[in-house]
């Protein structure tokens, strides 16, 4: 079985003159080994989630792999619909970084890290392979350890599941963040380098973006 994916909740990024409320894109990868979850969003698109799996004849407790691009909250919150045996993928850079975020940063869960030693949590370094034709990469910039998943397609190309390593097309064009809690630099350095490797970016809180002549 070829790799394989599809967005089963559209993100988006509605502010309002103060506050947010954007939705995180959920994705579903398809794997020969089963599927995984790349984020899992909060209260607001709680019931979008569960409809979306039940489209594909799925419900949480099938699914034995999480990954969390981050730990904020509109990402993380509705990892308790999901079986304390599902294996959930962080990275430690992002562990480490919401037990003392950036004094600024108001979108780190109360209590998160308590939420997921409920789990099989396993704590990524660096890059590496989640299963064959799935990789994980860092993506510093939004937070220190935001991650972003690279899928081979055999259709599509090289797609990238940024996260909020690009929330959104503006990001992609400025190469540059609107919340880098990391710092901008980091930012920027992560958005030059998943436009440089995609066919097709899979952003945090817009529609699919996808190359063509040479360009999104």
């Amino acid at each position: 079985m070829a790799v394989d994916y599809d967005i089963v909740v559209k993100g988006n990024s509605l502010r309002l003159n103060e506050g947010y409320l954007a939705l995180a894109t959920l994705t579903l990868i398809h794997t020969e080994n089963g599927p995984i979850m790349f984020d899992v969003g909060h209260a607001v698109n709680r019931e979008c989630l569960v409809n979306a799996l039940a489209r594909h004849d799925l419900k949480p407790s099938n699914i034995p792999k999480v990954v969390l691009s981050h730990l904020h909250y509109d990402h993380v919150n509705n990892i308790d619909l999901f079986p304390y045996s599902t294996k959930v993928y962080v990275s430690r850079a992002e562990w480490d970084y919401v037990e003392k975020p950036h004094e600024n940063d108001p979108f780190v869960p109360w209590l998160v890290r308590e939420q997921l030693q409920k789990y099989d949590l396993i704590l990524l370094e660096g890059s590496g392979e989640l299963e064959s034709g799935v990789k994980f990469i860092p993506a510093p910039g939004h937070t220190p350890g935001s991650t972003a998943v690279v899928l081979d397609t055999e259709h599509k190309g090289r797609v990238v599941i940024a996260g909020d390593a690009v929330k959104f097309p503006k990001e992609a064009l400025k190469c540059a963040s609107d919340h880098a809690f990391d710092s901008p630099k980091a930012a920027s350095q992560t958005i030059k380098h998943l436009l440089s490797i995609a066919d097709r970016i899979v952003p945090g809180h817009f529609s699919e973006m996808v190359r063509q002549d040479g360009t999104f």
